[in-house]
């Protein structure tokens, strides 16, 4: 018997056809390379398995890895003890490859960023986390859920919210409900502004999202670009479209993400 582990992040989803459901929003197609990250007792496994596909299951628990490669033996050439934060994403595959799972609540924004880093490499996602963050990634422009993620992530995938989870249908319960979102890489292989000085642009302003952004970059900066009205905006105000307008700006005028640091 193989008991949820609280220093994991561990809620074992119990429901065959919730997992259906997020099996089919992934859509697998032969052949292709998904990432199950934190397969835990192998609920979606189980599905993703009955697909022909090449699946790459990683799992940080020792007793859940002995626990999968003995209920599902077809796992153990490709299934990998470790933590997705910290594996190699580029030995999953040398092609684009897709991501599924419910995500540890605990860590599921720094997947996120690891998922930006690699957004070359991944063409899609579908998971299932806390329901606000879920509802945060989606939100758009003017919400008040719109955020730091939501804007990276929305430069690059199209992010729609597909269904909330009931926490009865977990053990053991988590104290929230959960989300299913599913994002689909977009056609932007390179933002029309220095990246880099793009993310921190959206970081900064954000982590003082009260202000506007003139209040909010910093002066030295702001002092080189000219007036614009974006100055007088909020940060969830700012479409991704304008972030990369503000970054032109900053850039053109001299700025750097180095500055941004200073």
């Amino acid at each position: 018997m193989v008991h949820p582990k609280k220093k994991f992040g561990q809620h074992f989803l119990t429901e065959p056809a919730i997992a259906e459901k997020i099996v089919d929003a992934m859509d697998p197609q032969t052949g292709e390379v998904i990432m199950e990250i934190g397969p835990g007792k192998g609920i979606l496994t189980r599905s993703l398995l009955k697909k022909e596909i090449h699946l790459v299951p990683v799992e940080i628990d020792p007793e859940l890895v002995a626990y999968l490669t003995g209920h599902y033996p077809a796992l153990s050439a490709n299934l990998i003890e470790g933590d997705v934060l910290k594996i190699d994403w580029h030995a999953i595959s040398e092609e684009p490859f897709g991501i599924i799972g419910n995500f540890p609540y605990n860590i599921s924004s720094q997947i996120f960023f690891r998922i930006l880093e690699h957004r070359q490499w991944v063409n899609r996602v579908v998971c299932m986390l806390q329901k606000e963050v879920a509802a945060r990634l989606a939100s758009p422009p003017g919400s008040r859920d719109y955020g730091i993620l939501s804007v990276l992530l929305q430069a690059y995938f199209d992010i729609e919210y597909l269904f909330s989870v009931r926490p009865g249908s977990f053990f053991p319960p988590p104290k929230v409900h959960s989300g299913v979102i599913r994002l689909k890489r977009n056609q932007v292989f390179q933002l029309d502004c220095d990246e880099r000085l793009f993310f921190e642009i959206v970081k900064t302003s954000f982590n003082q999202r009260r202000k506007t952004i003139r209040n909010s970059l910093k002066p030295k900066l702001l002092n080189l670009v000219p007036d614009s009205g974006l100055l007088s905006l909020r940060p969830e105000q700012l479409s991704v479209g304008q972030f990369v307008e503000l970054a032109k700006l900053i850039q053109n005028a001299g700025g750097s993400a180095t500055g941004m640091n200073s």
